[in-house]
């Protein structure tokens, strides 16, 4: 696979998309979004994942972020991917899942190409990286991760939704710390 668009570095900053496979809207139900905050909260914690702005919207996630204390960025999504397929599955087994059977048709399909032996497929291959080279940049991918709900009428304010640094941004609660940029706090 291509290191165009992947996170083979520590210590630099990327702005990184994380896509289901066919685009499935997975994080529409609240169990599900929060296998991702907690999953990121995990990397925070113990895979120095260093978040300054992310969104989780129906079928991906932003992340404004990079590794630090020596820990390489690809590493990291790689086993977040990993863990949070698994959780995903095993959360639409086990709890209230309307399109249960569907979804867990739809990624049992997604690995009839793959040459290795797996029974689900919750990810697209690879994750889409872009170096962050800049402070144009950063506030241009800020915006755009914070503006995401907004041009999809899920919110009127980019603050209005939990699932995003938005509202760390504006001083209001949410379950992920993250780092903010001072740059932003004018």
């Amino acid at each position: 696979m291509s290191t165009k668009y992947k996170a083979t570095t520590t210590e630099d900053g990327y702005f990184i998309t994380i896509t289901t496979v066919g685009w499935i809207d997975i994080f529409t139900r609240l169990n599900q979004k929060y296998v991702i905050i907690n999953a990121l909260q995990h990397c925070q914690q113990n895979k120095g994942l260093e978040i300054y702005a992310y969104c989780i919207m129906s079928s991906h996630i932003h992340i404004l972020c990079k590794a630090t204390n020596g820990f390489i960025l690809s590493d990291v999504i790689q086993d977040f991917k990993k863990f949070t397929a698994k959780k995903i599955i095993q959360t639409i087994i086990d709890e209230p899942e309307s399109r249960r059977e569907w979804l867990l048709d739809y990624f049992q399909k997604a690995c009839e190409h793959l040459k290795r032996e797996q029974q689900y497929k919750v990810w697209q291959d690879g994750y889409h990286a872009e170096l962050v080279y800049s402070n144009s940049f950063i506030k241009e991918k800020i915006n755009y991760i914070h503006t995401n709900p907004v041009k999809d009428k899920i919110v009127a304010l980019p603050e209005d939704y939990y699932f995003s640094s938005a509202r760390n941004y504006s001083g209001l609660e949410n379950d992920l710390d993250i780092v903010l940029l001072e740059l932003f706090l004018i």
